[in-house]
C-alpha cells in the first residue's frame, strides 16, 4: 500500500487509456506522456502499459507499506527518499516504512511514478485511467487527496534494480512538431496553411490535459470554422474562429464542431505533454508514409530500451 501525505496539485491513476467507448462518449484518457509512462514501467519490471501516478506540475508525498521498486520519468521533479536524492529514470528499491517526498517540476509538466507489479484498482471499461470529466476509473474516478491509500498488486525489490537506468530526456523551451495536414486543410487559404507551417506559437495558461491552446499569428480561413461534428484523433489541431490553434490531447471531447488543420504525429504527442506555459512550437509539414516510418523508428527505439533491461519488447511493427 501507498498512503498519500500530500498529493500535489492534481496526480491521478493513468494507463495506456480507454480504447472502444468513444461512440458512447467517454474521452480516452490514459497518460498525457506515453513514453514517460513506457519507461517506468520497463525499469520496474511491469508490463509497459501498467497503471502509474501521473502528477502535474508538483510531485506527491507519500509513504510505502511493503518493500517495493519504484522508478520516477517524465518532468523532472526533485525528489527525496527518506532524505536522500533520487535520480530519475532509475529503479529505486524501496523498503517498508519508506517516505518519498517529491518537489515541484524543474523542467517539464508531469512527472511519472511506476512501482512494481502496480496498482490493485479495478478497471472500469477496460482501463485503469481517471476519466476526471465523468468520474471513472483510477482511484474512485478523482485525483488523489491527502490521505488516500493505493493498494498494490504484487510489489517486490528487483534484485538488479540498482543497474537498471536509462537516458533521461531533456525538455527544451522550443519544439518542432511533426504534423500531417487535414482533415480539414481546406477550410484554409494558401496563406493560411503556410502561416501554420512556418510560424512560431506558445503555449497559453489555459493549456492542460484536454488541450494546448497556443497563440501567434492568425490562421487565415477560406470557409467558416465551424463543421458539422466529426470524430476528433489524438493530436488534432482544432481552429475556432478566433484563428488561434487547440492541440487537442487525452481528456479531449470525442467529436468536435470546428474545422482541424492538421493532426500532430502521434510520437511527438509525449512532448506536447511535457510543454509548460511559454513553450515555443512551430509545426513540421509531414507526409502520412513518413509519419508511419517515423513511428516504427520510434517504436524500434522503445524496443531497443526494453531489451537493455531485459524486458519484452512493448512494440512489434
Amino acid at each position: 500500500m501507498i498512503r498519500i501525505i500530500a498529493a500535489g496539485p492534481l496526480c491521478t491513476v493513468q494507463d495506456e487509456g480507454r480504447t472502444g467507448w468513444q461512440e458512447f462518449g467517454f474521452p480516452q484518457t490514459g497518460a498525457a506522456d506515453k513514453k514517460a509512462m513506457y519507461l517506468a514501467n520497463l525499469l520496474v519490471g511491469n508490463d509497459p502499459g501498467e497503471g502509474v501516478l501521473e502528477m502535474t506540475v508538483k510531485g506527491i508525498t507519500a509513504q510505502f507499506f511493503a518493500d517495493c521498486t519504484i522508478a520516477l520519468t517524465g518532468a523532472e521533479i526533485p525528489a527525496l527518499l527518506n532524505g536522500n536524492s533520487l535520480p530519475p529514470y532509475t529503479a529505486i528499491p524501496v523498503t517498508k516504512g519508506s517516505i518519498l517526498h517529491m518537489a515541484a517540476a524543474v523542467s517539464g509538466c508531469r512527472g511519472y511514478l511506476a512501482v512494481s507489479g502496480g496498482f490493485a484498482l479495478d478497471k472500469e471499461m477496460g482501463s485503469l485511467s481517471t476519466g476526471l470529466k465523468f468520474g471513472v476509473g483510477g482511484f474512485h474516478g478523482r485525483k488523489l487527496r491527502q490521505k488516500d491509500e493505493l493498494p498494490l498488486k504484487a510489489p517486490k525489490i528487483l534484485p538488479d534494480a540498482k543497474r537498471r537506468t536509462i537516458s533521461r530526456p531533456v525538455y527544451e523551451a522550443e519544439l518542432s512538431i511533426r504534423a500531417i495536414p487535414g482533415p480539414q486543410d481546406d477550410y484554409f487559404t494558401e496563406q493560411g496553411m503556410k502561416t501554420f507551417f512556418s510560424a512560431s506559437y506558445r503555449v497559453t495558461p489555459a493549456s492542460d490535459r484536454m488541450g494546448i491552446r497556443l497563440e501567434g499569428e492568425m490562421l487565415e480561413a477560406a470557409l467558416p470554422m465551424d463543421i458539422v461534428s466529426d470524430g476528433i484523433a489524438p493530436g488534432s489541431v482544432q481552429v475556432p474562429g478566433n484563428g488561434q490553434p487547440i492541440i487537442l490531447l487525452c481528456d479531449r471531447q470525442t467529436t468536435g464542431g470546428y474545422a482541424k488543420i492538421a493532426t500532430v504525429y502521434s510520437g511527438d504527442l509525449s512532448k506536447l505533454a511535457q510543454a509548460v506555459p511559454g513553450t515555443v512550437i512551430r509545426f513540421q509539414r509531414i507526409s502520412l508514409p513518413e509519419a508511419h516510418k517515423a513511428l516504427r523508428e520510434d517504436q524500434n527505439t522503445l524496443n531497443k530500451m526494453a531489451e537493455a533491461l531485459h524486458q519484452p519488447p512493448p512494440f512489434h511493427p
